[in-house]
């Protein structure tokens, strides 16, 4: 038996023509229509006009005007309160998550930079020693604050001199990370092209011949001590790392104590302790 499409159609009226199978050819339709598969023929009571179709239907209602075809499409889509409680989901999870994110992200920033001048700053002072024939630094003559300051200009790029003063090759305030001050003595300083700052200080304690005090983007912030600002010992033997007043390298148990004391401390401080912090890390700001 041919089976009668399920395609809906409004009807109108109370009375409906029957519709009747009659095995054969298809189907007949009482009162005078007829229907022949594939093809839907009806005819309408009071005079009405052949309808023919190729779309899947029933018969209508006596005096029917017109037929309604239903979509048979259904549409899928979120209500509003969905799509608030998601952006709301969303807002929760950025606000926890972005600022640690941006905190990340400039922790790398400051070593990559601090990096890039520790080893302009190693090589200049290798090529130093190599041009003056020595086996050290201290007979290569450096020595004195002049020589220093020759160095410098010598081996670096600078693109600002600032004769006797920190300022405005450095900020005129940097703070300590809990807050409080840091000891930076005046003096010669330098803008390199890198927008390092740099502060040669002759400062012989055992093997140490100076110490360098390094703002890594010069006047620009933060300007705290163990960010942006950093002092590394400069000894004899070209090796550059923290400093505990005896010879380098320094143990991983001295740089720690000194970060502790110095770097972390509270009230004014020497500035120790930060640099010899991330050479603990391997190049890590964990702090």
């Amino acid at each position: 038996m041919k089976r009668l499409s399920k395609k809906a159609a409004t009807l109108f009226g109370e009375n409906m023509t029957k519709l009747q199978y009659d095995g054969s050819s298809g189907y007949a339709c009482g009162g005078g229509a007829d229907f022949l598969a594939p093809t839907l023929r009806l005819r309408l009571r009071g005079g009405g006009r052949l309808l023919s179709s190729n779309r899947k239907g029933f018969t209508l209602a006596e005096g029917a005007t017109h037929v309604a075809m239903l979509n048979s499409q259904r549409r899928f889509g979120f209500t509003l309160a969905e799509v608030l409680v998601t952006l709301g989901i969303i807002g929760v999870v950025s606000a926890m998550t972005v600022p640690t994110l941006m905190q990340n992200y400039q922790r790398k920033s400051y070593v990559t930079q601090l990096h890039k001048v520790y080893n302009e700053l190693s090589q200049a002072l290798v090529r130093y020693q190599t041009d003056k024939n020595a086996v050290n630094l201290t007979e290569a003559g450096l020595s004195s604050q002049d020589n220093f300051n020759y160095f410098v200009s010598d081996y670096f790029k600078i693109v600002q001199k600032c004769d006797n003063s920190l300022t405005p090759c450095f900020d005129d305030n940097y703070k300590t990370l809990n807050g409080g001050g840091v000891n930076f003595s005046n003096g010669t300083s330098y803008v390199l092209a890198s927008g390092s700052a740099i502060r040669f200080i002759v400062s012989v304690s055992g093997d140490k011949i100076g110490q360098v005090g390094l703002d890594i983007n010069g006047q620009k912030g933060p300007n705290i001590l163990g960010r942006d600002l950093f002092f590394i010992a400069v000894y004899k033997d070209g090796v550059l790392d923290d400093f505990n007043g005896g010879s380098a390298s320094l143990t991983e148990e001295q740089r720690n104590s000194i970060y502790t004391s110095d770097c972390q401390g509270s009230g004014n401080v020497s500035g120790w302790g930060c640099f010899g912090k991330i050479l603990n890390d391997n190049w890590e700001m964990t702090y």
